[in-house]
């Protein structure tokens, strides 16, 4: 039978903490060869897609980040509209970083009106599209781009000539379900967020903080 005693547990920890350092130091000398080529910097087209939420909230989060460190940022809305939202309040605080544009009608299910749709998406892109042209706007978010160009309300092979023809340093992040296959190819990071579990299902409505 073995007997521990104060003395075999301190050992114990020190092997455990020698051999975690000595899995942390090979972690970090392989995380510095990774990064030693990576000196490089350009505008990254960003996709948030998938059936999970958060897609427009890491999208905002980013352009909090923007904010601190002094970066304007433009923002439109292609679904959202009139109705006032809680972070679009605090962005408008921001007046020299911040520009945003709600200029949807909502989903197509309320509307009900195609050709009501595309004009909107229209008028929309068309402000969109002046952001892009601005090299002084460091970010641009295109909210809910992903539904528009989903229903056909504004040609892929268009929308993606302009944002390719943007400003060098500038990014461009694009959200909403269903990204466009030929927009994930020319993205520089794509990320689907996986719905597993939501309150709605459970007859839980959008609340204040969470959804709005």
């Amino acid at each position: 039978m073995t007997t521990t005693t104060p003395e075999t547990i301190d050992d114990t920890v020190d092997d455990t903490n020698d051999r975690h350092s000595a899995k942390m130091r090979k972690k970090k000398a392989a995380r510095d060869r990774l990064m030693a080529d990576k000196a490089g910097e350009k505008g990254l087209l960003i996709v948030h897609t998938g059936p999970g939420k958060g897609k427009s909230s890491a999208a905002l989060g980013m352009v909090l980040r923007c904010i601190g460190h002094g970066m304007p940022v433009g923002i439109v809305q292609f679904i959202k509209g009139a109705m006032d939202t809680a972070e679009r309040s605090v962005l408008e605080g921001f007046p020299d970083l911040v520009t945003v544009r709600a200029l949807g009608e909502g989903f197509t299910w309320e509307t009900q009106d195609r050709a009501r749709d595309v004009a909107a998406a229209e008028r929309a892109w068309a402000v969109a599209a002046d952001m892009m042209a601005d090299p002084k706007i460091a970010m641009v978010v295109l909210d809910e781009l992903n539904v528009v160009l989903r229903y056909g309300y504004l040609p892929v092979a268009s929308v993606l000539e302009a944002i390719a023809a943007r400003p060098p340093l500038q990014h461009v992040v694009v959200t909403g379900r269903n990204a466009d296959d030929a927009l994930i190819e020319a993205a520089d990071l794509v990320t689907e967020m996986k719905l597993i579990k939501h309150p709605f299902r459970a007859g839980v409505k959008a609340q204040k903080g969470v959804e709005f």
